[in-house]
């Protein structure tokens, strides 16, 4: 028995029965691939996941600040890397497969776009159909990683990529935990991130959302978290009252963070530059790399170019725009 066989006789074990497993024999891939020894399909995308170039380029993308000057910031990695820890916690109380469950939340937002999602709303409105950050993690996993042939995931881990903030349910209920695990770290370090901003204070925060889940990031998490494995019966969500705490808090972040017009000045230049890079690529297409000129033949134009701009991070999307719209001394 090898490595890998051990570790799946150990989930027969060790995992609730309505955990997903790493034994089933069907083949979860699109493409078949021989078993590995010692990891499982599950911690192998985990693996695929952390080690792809899109995982990397996380690290300078906008969570809501925009190119931060501070280090204590928040950016989509450390976003990632906060989801996956909520997760894995929640997970392992409820005995569910935190491989599974990690993998999902380190490939959540690998399709996002630069400067967050003012970015998102930003290609959503110039791209036919619209574009949605989900939608592009699930093709960046698939079409775009491994220079255009794609890390060739399981399905489960690629459905809860897809659903962590989509109106469809996952079809795991690890892909369910990390839904929940998404939204309760980016509201509580927001808040922290506003406060340091000067955004807003903490007494200024909602008085019931404070006196229901907690004064503190630390407090809030923990309440959120134990309301999800107290209340578990086979759904993954909050008890009625730790829900509408949350809801509240979230409205709140919504009205005095996320549209506030002292952080919305700077968001402004940052949508005006995806708009001129989408429609200056359209034009000019021949432009971009080798991989979305192939993608551009394949899929259209339009649809490569969002996958060029998505891909970008804050900085290179700043490069680009200034290089092809500053003039350059003698």
């Amino acid at each position: 028995m090898n490595i890998r066989e051990r570790t799946i006789e150990n989930e027969r074990v060790m995992l609730a029965e309505y955990a997903c497993k790493s034994d089933c024999n069907e083949n979860r891939r699109d493409t078949s691939e021989p078993s590995c020894d010692i990891r499982t399909d599950f911690q192998r995308d985990r693996d695929r996941i952390i080690h792809c170039s899109s995982f990397r380029r996380l690290k300078h993308k906008t969570q809501v600040f925009l190119l931060p000057k501070s280090d204590h910031y928040r950016t989509r990695l450390t976003h990632t890397l906060e989801v996956a820890q909520i997760a894995r916690t929640v997970s392992r109380a409820l005995r569910l497969n935190e491989d599974l469950t990690e993998a999902i939340a380190l490939g959540h937002d690998l399709g996002h776009t630069p400067f967050g999602h003012d970015g998102e709303r930003a290609l959503s409105a110039l791209f036919p159909g619209g574009f949605r950050h989900n939608e592009q993690s699930v093709r960046v996993v698939d079409i775009i990683e491994r220079n255009g042939a794609g890390l060739n995931l399981t399905r489960e881990v690629r459905d809860g990529i897809m659903n962590h903030s989509s109106k469809a349910k996952a079809i795991t209920l690890e892909g369910d935990v990390v839904r929940l695990a998404d939204k309760i770290a980016y509201i509580n370090h927001d808040i922290e991130d506003a406060i340091r901003g000067g955004v807003l204070t903490k007494a200024e925060l909602p008085a019931n959302a404070v006196r229901v889940l907690g004064d503190n990031k630390s407090k809030r998490i923990t309440t959120l978290i134990v309301s999800i494995i107290e209340n578990f019966d086979g759904v993954i969500c909050y008890d009625d009252s730790v829900k509408r705490a949350h809801d509240e808090l979230r409205e709140f972040m919504f009205e005095r963070v996320y549209i506030n017009p002292k952080i919305n000045t700077e968001k402004e230049k940052a949508i005006h530059v995806v708009e001129f890079l989408y429609r200056y690529y359209n034009e000019r297409h021949d432009e971009m790399p080798p991989l979305y000129r192939e993608l551009a033949n394949k899929h259209g134009v339009e649809r490569a170019v969002c996958d060029y701009i998505s891909g970008m991070t804050d900085d290179f999307a700043v490069e680009r725009f200034i290089e092809l719209c500053v003039p350059k001394a003698w």
